[in-house]
Parts: C-alpha cells; structure tokens; sequence
C-alpha cells in the first residue's frame, strides 16, 4: 500500500528535553523530544493547539552533533514573592539538532510554510527554522521495521511474532503525550516509552507500521 507522506525538516542550533520529576540538581535531557513537545510544535506552527491522534500517519526522527553541559540560574518561587530564592544548577543541552517529522497531514505541511508563532524544539529559548518541507509521494508502508533510531517506540506493545512480548534493548521512561489548554497546564496520555537515541542499532526487525526514508536510510515508526 503506498500513501502521500509530507516531510518536514527543522534544525536547532541547542535544545534541551527535561526528564519528568526531576526538579533539582544537575539537569539531564532526553536525547529525543517525548510527543509533548512536538505536538506544541506542530500547534506553534498552526496558531491553535492540535494534539496528535492515532487516526493519522505521525513519526519522527531526531539527531544531534554533541552535547554539553552549562551552568543556569534559576528563580525559586514561593507564595510569596519576598520567599524567591536564587539557586544555580548544572543542564545539558544537545548541539546542532536536527528534527524529521513526518506526517499524512498536508495541513501540518502547510501551517511550517509559514508558522503562526515562532517555532522553539524544547526550552523557550532553543529556536528552530525550517529548512525544507518535502513531499513524498506513493510511499510504500511497511508492516516490518528494523532500522529505527532517534524516535520514541510505545513500551505497552507486542512487536514480534513469536513471543507474548518483545523487549527493545532501550532505556524506558514515563513521557506525557500532551498537554491541555489549561491554567495551569495539565499533561494528558502520560505512558512508558522506549528512548531511541541516535545510535540505536535495532538488530531483530519490529512488526509494526511505518515507512522506509531512503534519503535519510532510516525507517520510520508510526506513533
């Protein structure tokens, strides 16, 4: 079965993907942006919020040169603003990121062809530009995926035929799906997911749905 699959590429000079829960001491990322992130994307570039469904083709791909590590001040507020206290702490950052998304969608295409608000891939200050929007037309789709990497993979599934469940050889972490319109903001859908950094090597092929990039030489995971 082919389908018309829209590419849309973006890139970052530094970001940073917090991990959930973790409010003080030295700051980790994520070496991928967990589903929250990039539907605030997609909805930055849209001017409304849009939350992603399975009723569509979605996947991505995130790589990155390096990472560092800096010092950030940050401000601890209380009830009051007499208790705000100063406090510095250690947050690595990824450098020279570059984001894949894919997605059946022509409307997500258009909306990156001209964003209604500026388009940022992790903290406030971490701006992304889009670089090209491509469409792939008559895409063949893939019921068996095995070069996967830079993407998040839904830890709750089945992906082998011949076993109740099959374990990717990933680290594991809680990520939220979305988050809602609120004040303030409430994450909706938070769920285990396998973390696929750049360098995943997968050596047992996946049953599950995605596409073949050949530009790029990876397989994309529908999520």
């Amino acid at each position: 079965m082919t389908t018309t699959i829209y590419r849309i590429h973006l890139t970052c000079w530094t970001t940073s993907f917090r991990y959930p829960n973790l409010i003080s001491g030295t700051q980790p990322t994520l070496p991928v942006p967990p589903l929250s992130t990039l539907n605030g994307l997609i909805s930055a570039a849209m001017g409304h919020p849009y939350t992603i469904s399975n009723k569509e083709k979605f996947g991505f791909f995130f790589t990155y040169e390096s990472r560092g590590v800096d010092l950030e001040t940050i401000y601890q507020m209380g009830q009051k603003l007499s208790g705000i206290k100063q406090n510095v702490l250690k947050r690595e950052f990824l450098i020279d990121g570059s984001l894949f998304l894919y997605t059946s969608q022509k409307t997500i295409a258009r909306a990156f062809s001209a964003p209604h608000f500026q388009l940022v891939l992790g903290r406030s200050g971490d701006l992304a530009s889009v670089r090209e929007i491509k469409q792939l037309a008559s895409v063949m789709e893939k019921h068996e995926i095995e070069k996967i990497k830079g993407t998040l993979v839904p830890f709750n599934k089945p992906y082998a035929k011949d076993a109740a469940c099959y374990f990717l050889a990933a680290p594991i972490q809680a990520l939220p799906r979305s988050f809602d319109n609120s004040l303030p903001r409430r994450n909706i859908g938070t769920a285990p997911f396998y973390i696929l950094d750049k360098n995943h090597h997968q050596s047992t092929p996946l049953q599950a749905k995605g596409i073949y990039d050949d530009d790029l030489d990876i397989d994309i995971f529908w999520q």
